[in-house]
């Protein structure tokens, strides 16, 4: 039995993972990571920085990225839900601007791979939320940027009748705040 389902979505390199969680009354197993398993699916990348964070309800973090020294992420909640965006920001792709939005939490232990060239961000739906993930490339704060969360043109379906008081409820840093839009 694989110990990973890869889930292509419509944007190429873009995945939705899904581990084989082992469990019974004491609780549960799962592998988060597995080289091997990876590289036989293609995803040949080296992480070199895993990351923590936690957040409260309605906190949205994004849409960031790092250039000249982009990251792929390998995402995961461990409490909480959030709804988590991809947007490809590769020029020669043919679904540049394009998104995927997938939901992760703690219970479905759903896993996103963002690869290298993508802006990335999350939106807190539940009262608090831990994030944690595995990065390509180290954090370079000199070279991040990112892209507005409510860019007309990306046109994100944020799923924001899941916060306390819908988009009031949306809690950006100042610096997420003052991103500019894509174009």
């Amino acid at each position: 039995m694989s110990k990973f389902t890869f889930i292509e979505t419509k944007i190429l390199d873009l995945y939705i993972i899904e581990p084989t969680v082992y469990g019974d009354t004491r609780g549960f197993f799962m592998e988060t990571y597995n080289q091997q398993a990876f590289h036989d699916q293609g995803l040949t990348m080296t992480f070199v920085q895993d990351n923590h964070s936690k957040s409260a309800h309605g906190v949205l973090r994004g849409l960031h990225y790092q250039a000249p020294y982009p990251q792929g992420k390998l995402v995961r909640v461990t409490q909480g839900e959030v709804y988590d965006v991809a947007v490809d920001l590769r020029q020669a792709s043919p679904t540049y601007g394009q998104w995927v939005g997938v939901f992760l939490s703690e219970q479905n232990k759903t896993m996103f791979y963002v690869p290298e060239g993508f802006a990335h961000g999350f939106l807190v739906v539940s009262e608090t939320a831990e994030f944690v993930y595995k990065c390509t490339n180290f954090y370079a704060p000199g070279n991040e940027s990112g892209i507005l969360w409510n860019d007309s043109t990306l046109n994100i379906s944020w799923p924001l009748d899941l916060l306390h008081h819908g988009a009031d409820s949306v809690r950006l840093s100042e610096k997420d705040a003052l991103l500019p839009p894509l174009r």
